[in-house]
């Protein structure tokens, strides 16, 4: 393919490295102090922050919204609309962290009095992080967290502009986050959010949701439990319902429940979609990683000694099989950085120096030379044997 003519093509670097030459010779020999490409590097990537809890409301029964602010009064960095947020909160002689995916919008974080909110259910008893945002959290605490986490956006380059939405519970959130970011006319796709509940007076971001309904985001609930009265759609997310609200070429975009990603799996592939035009937000951690297929039935209730290196200092802490690397490093008070807490993202990326840990299929996001050299990702790694691990000193 020509763009200029050959001898142009193959002509342009060393064009290109003469101009440069040329520009050195012409430049000032007096320094310049100012660095605007680090400096719009810095304000997309500012790191970790201390967030300060500016507002704590109630969402539904089972659910609060919290709002973050920086604590130091700076902006917030950019995000897109999908993107999650890791948080870490002290738990008594430790600090715990845990992705949630953003319920506001891109556009409420600009400015000077820019926010992120995340919307939280009170777990069933298996999810104490939550139970300690709904139940201890309190306005005007402070918690460190870095936000614009993920690939769980809209990305126009590789999506359809039509987008069917599946959502159950929590999953909600990043489809709040790019319906009101369209509403607001700085997105430009049209979303249809298919939202699964089990009972109307629970419908997480209700309000907040039909607000944002338009020319460009439809939202159609549908609730699962036997509720007399209810006009809308029953059921669960079936292929028929799928296919009811879909048109043309589109994109769908899952979030929710590991039982309800199970049940998805199946009612897409009656729909003979392409692998591209479906996208999994990752889920966490798994409730139960004995029930994958290769983990050891004998390790289930297994108890290993966990030697950690940082530097030349080495402890050794307990650490259950059943339970991911991260955790037992949490339970022992050593910090590790951690992000999506599902394999994917990497920032837990750990060297194993000796002993076997089970990798859940599901969350296994290493590059190849990392399973040639024996990298791991901490939080979708379990120990089956004692093990000994070399981490950064944090």
């Amino acid at each position: 393919m020509k763009v200029k003519g050959f001898l142009k093509d193959v002509g342009g670097a060393s064009r290109v490295t003469r101009a440069r030459l040329a520009a050195f010779e012409s430049a000032s020999a007096t320094p310049e102090k100012t660095d605007p490409i680090g400096e719009a590097s810095k304000a997309w990537h500012p790191g970790r922050l201390e967030l300060k809890v500016a507002q704590i409301r109630t969402c539904t029964k089972t659910s609060k919204t919290v709002r973050f602010v920086r604590a130091d009064g700076g902006e917030l960095p950019y995000f897109y609309a999908g993107q999650f947020i890791a948080l870490e909160f002290p738990m008594g002689e430790t600090i715990i962290s845990r992705p949630y995916s953003l319920s506001s919008a891109p556009y409420q974080a600009r400015g000077k009095e820019g926010f992120a909110e995340i919307t939280v259910r009170r777990s069933k008893g298996d999810g104490f992080v939550c139970d300690y945002i709904n139940d201890t959290l309190k306005e005007g605490d402070t918690v460190y967290g870095t936000m614009g986490c993920g690939q769980f956006y809209y990305e126009p380059l590789r999506d359809a502009k039509n987008v069917v939405a599946l959502a159950g519970g929590t999953g909600i959130t990043p489809f709040a986050s790019m319906a009101k970011e369209i509403a607001h006319g700085t997105l430009d796709m049209d979303l249809t959010i298919l939202f699964g509940s089990v009972s109307s007076d629970d419908i997480i971001l209700k309000e907040e949701l039909e607000a944002c309904e338009g020319e460009h985001v439809h939202i159609v609930h549908v609730l699962s439990g036997d509720e007399p009265g209810w006009t809308g759609e029953r059921g669960f997310l079936s292929a028929d319902l799928i296919k009811k609200y879909s048109k043309g070429d589109t994109t769908y975009f899952i979030c929710g429940p590991q039982v309800m990603y199970n049940f998805l799996h199946g009612e897409l592939a009656k729909m003979d979609i392409p692998k591209r035009r479906v996208r999994f937000e990752v889920f966490g951690t798994p409730k139960d990683i004995t029930r994958f297929d290769g983990f050891p039935a004998e390790e289930k209730e297994a108890m290993h000694n966990l030697t950690v290196v940082r530097g030349i200092h080495e402890d050794v802490i307990p650490a259950k099989a059943a339970e991911s690397l991260v955790v037992a490093l949490e339970r022992a008070g050593i910090r590790i950085e951690t992000a999506c807490r599902s394999g994917e993202c990497g920032l837990c990326r750990t060297k194993v120096l000796s002993g076997h840990v089970f990798i859940c299929p599901e969350g296994d996001g290493r590059r190849a030379a990392d399973k040639e050299f024996n990298y791991v990702h901490a939080c979708s790694a379990y120990p089956v044997g004692d093990v000994k691990i070399k981490i950064p000193i944090l």
